[in-house]
């Protein structure tokens, strides 16, 4: 069941409580009355009101008094003042003081409902924006971007001292690192945070396209631009612009994205009206500008404009050790998203995550731990489910193995190549044997040239049994 909104009338003359009380109990509200301002004040203090209807002028007590009161014990709570027409300077000052919204009597009962109506919408919208704002700066705070690394902890560094900051930022790195959590992470710590982020895919669209995407365009500008579209320079104006893979326009769009960044200016497509933005840029890519610049495949002049404060993202395997707790992070919300209870991974899962390549970034760490928690049936994530994602077996046959650093990772991948690859060959090894002498296993010992007392230990190891025909 719904609760119903609920409404505080203070007000010494019963005919205006009565009247507002029936008219706001009609249309639906939980309204409560108070003939003087001592009685309304012990209610607020008692109890909790969407909204407060009060008279400025009343015989205990001042209605300023009150509203300060009110606000001091709930900010949120909404007040209209209600006010005569020789008091309308005392209700002015109420809206400096926090009041909503004042209405002068007599007012009839349209303007009462509009009245109310317009505040309690005004305070859900309000309070939407609050929470909204609450969950993206918890998903991109900086507590909730993983990492201890060194070389991390100099991003989130370089992060916060440009952050509040409306400088042009270029995050430079691997497809996968999280550079648009990071530009977002920009974003929500800047003084822009209450206003627009918007983010744009620079391979998405096509030349013509991205022209009006980024700047708009006028009714009748192409066919099939039927009426005029704002830009996305337009609606990010005040806001945080962010151009993933800036690299990929082509060199007339980057002399227009040129313009913008030294004037503020542009105009849509059509048009020859100059308009101004004054959108943040935060562009990114995962391309070597600067050799793109030197190749003749990127405009030098935007290069120096968008380079005023690099990051440079680092890859997942140059942050190793942050591997285990990115890992343990994703388990933990796939496994709330499935509703499964995985308590962690074996030790040698853990190890080759680790050692791992992972050419794809956090990305790739992310979709793989999201396959093994659909995968697994258990209370733990083991190496074969592990071996059996898509990724880890085109690793498995690619020459792209990382070449371990110390001798703990040296020694770390002997084993997971010893235990996922010769094993393996061991294994078809016996079976082809014991497959030529029809399973018996004097006979395959001798095939391969070895002791029956070693091959049958051998057998042992894999737990393999062979019953076709055997005579042993």
């Amino acid at each position: 069941m719904i609760a119903l909104q609920k409404i505080l009338i203070i007000d010494d003359e019963v005919s205006i409580c009565n009247g507002c009380k029936m008219i706001l109990s009609e249309n639906g509200y939980d309204v409560d009355i108070s003939l003087s301002g001592r009685e309304g004040l012990e209610k607020i203090i008692n109890n909790s009101f969407d909204l407060v209807l009060l008279d400025i002028r009343l015989p205990d007590m001042n209605g300023i008094d009150i509203l300060k009161k009110i606000k001091i014990k709930n900010k949120d709570t909404c007040v209209i003042i209600m006010t005569g027409y020789g008091t309308i300077v005392n209700a002015v000052d109420a809206m400096k003081n926090g009041a909503f919204d004042f209405i002068t009597k007599p007012f009839n009962e349209k303007e009462l409902s509009k009245s109310v109506l317009k505040a309690l919408e005004n305070k859900k919208l309000v309070q939407e924006n609050i929470a909204l704002k609450k969950q993206l700066y918890d998903k991109f705070s900086f507590d909730n971007i993983i990492g201890e690394d060194p070389l991390i902890v100099e991003v989130f560094n370089k992060i916060k001292r440009v952050a509040p900051l409306d400088s042009t930022v270029l995050l430079e790195g691997e497809s996968g690192t999280g550079k648009e959590l990071f530009a977002n992470a920009i974003h929500v710590n800047s003084k822009r945070s209450a206003n627009r982020f918007l983010a744009v895919d620079c391979n998405t669209f096509s030349s013509s396209l991205m022209e009006s995407e980024l700047f708009g365009h006028v009714k009748g500008a192409f066919t099939g631009a039927d009426k005029t579209m704002p830009g996305i320079f337009e609606i990010a104006s005040n806001g945080t612009l962010f151009l993933d893979e800036v690299s990929n326009l082509d060199f007339d769009i980057q002399g227009k994205l040129l313009r913008v960044l030294e004037t503020g200016e542009y105009k849509a497509v059509g048009s020859s009206q100059v308009k101004k933005t004054s959108a943040r840029i935060i562009v990114a890519t995962n391309m070597d500008i600067q050799e793109m610049v030197k190749e003749k495949k990127f405009r030098e002049d935007l290069f120096y404009r968008l380079n005023v404060f690099p990051i440079d993202i680092p890859p997942l395997r140059d942050r190793r050790n942050d591997i285990p707790t990115l890992a343990y992070h994703f388990l933990k919300r796939f496994c709330r998203k499935t509703g499964k209870k995985i308590s962690g991974f074996s030790d040698d899962a853990l190890k080759t995550l680790v050692s791992y390549g992972w050419p794809g970034n956090i990305r790739q760490l992310k979709n793989v731990v999201e396959r093994l928690v659909i995968l697994s049936d258990g209370n733990q994530l083991d190496q074969k489910f592990l071996y059996d994602t898509l990724e880890m077996r085109q690793e498995k046959n690619s020459n792209d193995i990382p070449v371990p650093e110390n001798l703990d990772e040296l020694k770390a991948a002997k084993k997971c190549f010893l235990e996922n690859y010769f094993n393996k060959i061991e294994v078809s090894f016996l079976q082809k044997a014991l497959s030529k002498a029809n399973g018996n296993i004097t006979k395959a010992a001798k095939i391969v040239g070895m002791q029956r007392s070693n091959f049958s230990t051998l057998m042992k190891k894999y737990d393999i049994t062979y019953s076709e025909n055997s005579t042993q």
